[in-house]
């Protein structure tokens, strides 16, 4: 793998499908996905829905299965998101009492385009990112 960042939405889909390929290779431990910050903090008001609570989004897949934080609110976003995702269901869902949100777990028995395109929705549409956010990946 020779490039850890994108912002176009085709050249994050390749950068998911590569990060997850390498992964797959590598075969341990959890791949992490996180969108850059500074993509979203200086739009003004908008800041504030785009940067949840949660602090900067991330996404996380081993083994078949993509791991996200989130609100409430997203949660209700990434139920619809993968309503369109047939392949893709909701495993688990933790409240920790002693965090903000929830963690789901999903299972994403899909190749590895299919599971970008899915990943590339949850950032776009959960998090409520631009479309030239930049994503990197952050631990492989």
């Amino acid at each position: 793998m020779t490039r850890f960042d994108a912002t176009e939405a085709t050249d994050r889909r390749k950068l998911y499908v590569d990060a997850i390929t390498a992964h797959r290779e590598r075969g341990r431990g959890f791949l992490t996905f996180e969108a850059d910050a500074a993509g979203f903090e200086s739009e003004g008001d908008d800041a504030e829905t785009a940067d949840s609570e949660l602090g900067a989004p991330w996404i996380q897949f081993a083994d078949g299965t993509i791991n996200v934080d989130c609100t409430d609110d997203e949660l209700d976003t990434l139920k619809s998101v993968l309503g369109e995702f047939p392949a893709f269901k909701i495993d688990e869902i933790n409240r920790p009492e002693d965090a903000e949100g929830v963690n789901v777990r999903v299972s994403a028995k899909a190749d590895p385009n299919r599971i970008a395109q899915c990943l590339d929705a949850i950032f776009q549409r959960v998090y409520e990112l631009p479309e030239d956010v930049r994503v990197w990946v952050v631990d492989l």
